[in-house]
């Protein structure tokens, strides 16, 4: 990871914020939209002071009726962004009908949203439920 800016304590994906972060309308403020603007994965602190990306991944599945699913990862990176030294994940949160399906309602999800989830993983980790 080499333009990766570490910034303490932040709740928001680090790096390039949006002109007008809090605006409905930036192109940025989801998943899908963070991805395509800045062409890679959206960048974190964690609540254990840890940095992290964020990335979908879509499985297929043995169920007929939703035979794809997706769920985050979230991969901890080397305080020096040097190399992934562990990673998270959500349980399941979607399924449908195809892959295109899941990973669109994965990249509909607010960094926000993103930030809560990889604190909840967090806190799963850390047997905080």
């Amino acid at each position: 990871m080499e333009d990766r800016e570490t910034v303490p304590g932040a709740s928001t994906p680090l790096g390039d914020v949006p002109e007008h972060p809090d605006s409905p309308d930036a192109p940025d403020v989801t998943l899908g939209g963070y991805l395509e603007v800045h062409e890679r994965p959206p960048a974190f602190t964690g609540s254990d002071e840890q940095p992290y990306t964020a990335s979908v991944e879509v499985e297929s599945v043995e169920n007929l009726a939703a035979p794809y699913v997706a769920y985050l990862v979230f991969p901890r990176w080397a305080e020096a962004g040097l190399g992934i030294v562990g990673h998270l994940e959500t349980p399941v949160l979607w399924e449908g009908r195809s892959r295109d399906e899941v990973r669109d309602l994965a990249h509909a999800l607010r960094l926000t949203e993103v930030k809560h989830l990889l604190d909840e993983a967090i806190q799963r980790k850390n047997g905080e439920d």
